[in-house]
């Protein structure tokens, strides 16, 4: 039996008490500007481990995936010119292990399942209309990745995702992303063109840590997982 205490660091990060209009201030400040939040060492060093070896124990179930896409998971429309975004196909592979793998006293569910957890994503993302996801293979899982793996530039088909980042592989695994870069009202072609050429200057690098929580609205924000290197795979929760 894990206790959530242990496993956040409630501290630094006191959500569920004085201190946490201080912390939904910032965190709304920073989706503000350019949709991406983030708590370094959200969990403590012993939350680290025990998520790592949660993730670990179960990584041999992960469902593996692969396919080429392209950003905005469209298929291809030979309309178009061939400089056109939407015609520009990468390779996209990952695993992924489904949440009935983590038992509900285990380290993950432990996190997730903390009464003032769900509440405080709530506020800092000032959704009213706010529930989690009632696929139980799907609420609560994690993305695994090694090296030849990748997650190429897209954009998010939901509003915002809220991740936790367990492992990093020996090297690459950077987020990569362009903030806001397109809008409701505008895609935003050209610009979108340039990030996949390699040539944009509105290109953000962030290293994320082990323990780390982001929240991130991936709708507007081009982004990708920077390619890996060496043999330690890399583990992120996803909580939906």
């Amino acid at each position: 039996m894990y206790s959530a205490t242990d496993l956040i660091d409630l501290d630094r990060y006191p959500i569920d008490g004085p201190g946490r209009d201080d912390i939904l201030a910032r965190m709304r400040a920073d989706l503000a500007r350019d949709g991406c939040a983030v708590l370094k060492g959200f969990l403590t060093p012993a939350g680290v481990r025990a998520v790592a070896a949660e993730a670990d124990g179960v990584s041999d179930r992960g469902h593996r995936s692969f396919s080429r896409t392209n950003a905005y998971f469209t298929a291809d429309n030979p309309a178009l010119p061939d400089s056109d975004p939407r015609r520009q196909f990468y390779e996209r592979s990952n695993a992924f292990i489904p949440a009935d793998n983590f038992a509900p006293t285990g380290a993950l569910r432990t996190i997730h399942d903390f009464p003032a957890f769900d509440p405080f994503i709530r506020d800092c993302l000032q959704e009213p209309r706010f529930y989690r996801y009632a696929d139980p293979l799907a609420d609560v899982i994690v993305n695994m990745a090694v090296a030849g793996n990748g997650f190429p530039w897209h954009f998010d088909t939901n509003n915002f995702t809220v991740t936790l980042a367990i492992q990093n592989a020996e090297g690459g695994g950077a987020f990569e992303y362009a903030p806001m870069i397109r809008t409701a009202e505008d895609e935003r072609f050209d610009d979108v063109a340039e990030v996949l050429a390699g040539t944009s200057d509105k290109v953000v690098s962030l290293t994320l840590e082990p323990g780390d929580l982001q929240l991130f609205k991936g709708r507007y924000s081009l982004h990708r997982v920077a390619p890996l290197t060496g043999p330690t795979p890399r583990y992120v929760a996803i909580f939906s």
